[in-house]
């Protein structure tokens, strides 16, 4: 199952202001909360009673919290691994190890009493997940997330994305990672500029990434790094992830006619199984659209991300929608309606034969 969240910082933050957002975040169907306790600064009740009385809002309202925690919370509190009834009464539905034990206190963690999940990092590159299966863990409550990165620059590459995800997918657990508000100023440390896992996904709108992660099918619950995202990236976070098919966003020319956007828009597409390396062609709207006029237009040259119609001066492939892989020339047999935003393109390189799609307008 795919869920998505959001992240709450309740010791920089208001109750209030954590309350107005997570009420937001219910309505595009938001359900989970990540939240960071890597150490108290300050007096324990105060700070404990924050994090606590907006876990239990959270579970009012059906979103569940993981806490990210550390080995040297475990001292501050004075808290066993063989007793984790605190983070019970705190409301947590499971803790996040930021940093791990040996492998045998993970796996008898996932043993709890209180059935709360036991979520461990996947960023690190190491066969840390082999050592804790080794020991038989309950995998029904071992969960796995990457890390999120504040620096520029630091985040993972997608080489090593793919790497670790794939061992932690070969022992079938559940899996997160995050993406970044464009609008988000808080996070867990005093210097952030963005909280994603990709680096590639720093700048990108949460359309783009999410979209991403949708289409590479590796990872299970996505969550926004930072805080406070925009009312307009938890809708579109949402649609990216939770609608039935992946949608591309498309930049129209500016004369493209009304039955041409009508085509794009309104039609549930599928990559054909015959590939080209040289575009995606959606089939269905040539026998839909099988009578109706499609003069030429805008029969200029074709660029990669490019969305074309072919008019008809194109015999039997009239209506047909195509999405340019690579540049073509265009013997103005067809009508090139629209384009992918630039940051969006290399998201064709994850669309796979038979796969259905949508348009949306940017």
């Amino acid at each position: 199952m795919k869920r998505i969240g959001v992240s709450l910082y309740p010791a920089k933050s208001s109750f209030e202001r954590d309350r107005a957002y997570l009420d937001l975040a219910k309505k595009y169907g938001f359900t989970r909360i990540f939240t960071s306790l890597l150490e108290i600064d300050g007096d324990k009740d105060e700070v404990v009673n924050k994090f606590r009385n907006i876990i239990e809002y959270g579970n009012s309202i059906g979103m569940d919290t993981i806490l990210d925690i550390n080995p040297e919370l475990f001292e501050q509190l004075n808290i066993s691994y063989n007793d984790l009834a605190f983070f019970k009464e705190l409301g947590a539905s499971g803790i996040r190890l930021d940093l791990g034990f040996t492998g045998a206190e993970e796996a008898k963690m996932t043993k709890n009493p209180y059935g709360l999940i036991i979520e461990v990092n996947m960023s690190g590159g190491t066969r840390y997940i082999d050592n804790i299966m080794s020991y038989q863990p309950n995998t029904e409550h071992l969960y796995a997330s990457h890390n999120f990165y504040p620096q520029r620059y630091s985040g993972i590459s997608q080489r090593h994305f793919e790497q670790t995800t794939s061992v932690f997918n070969g022992h079938h657990l559940h899996t997160g990672a995050f993406v970044t508000s464009q609008e988000g100023e808080l996070g867990p440390w005093p210097v952030q500029t963005g909280l994603p896992t990709l680096e590639h996904h720093r700048n990108l709108t949460i359309h783009a990434q999410v979209s991403h992660f949708r289409l590479m099918g590796t990872i299970h619950d996505l969550l926004i790094g930072n805080a406070y995202a925009s009312e307009e990236e938890l809708k579109a976070m949402s649609e990216a992830y939770l609608n039935t098919h992946p949608a591309f966003e498309i930049e129209f020319l500016s004369n493209v006619s009304e039955l041409e956007k009508k085509m794009i828009l309104d039609e549930v597409h599928q990559y054909r199984g015959d590939q080209s390396e040289y575009m995606i062609r959606s089939s269905a709207t040539r026998v839909k659209y099988n009578n109706e006029d499609i003069p030429a237009n805008n029969t200029r040259s074709i660029k990669k991300g490019d969305i074309v119609i072919c008019n008809n001066h194109f015999g039997q492939y009239r209506g047909e929608i195509q999405i340019a892989l690579k540049d073509m020339e265009n013997e103005g047999n067809r009508n090139k309606v629209g384009h992918l935003p630039e940051e969006s393109i290399f998201l064709l390189d994850y669309l796979k034969p038979w796969s259905s799609f949508m348009f949306k307008h940017s």
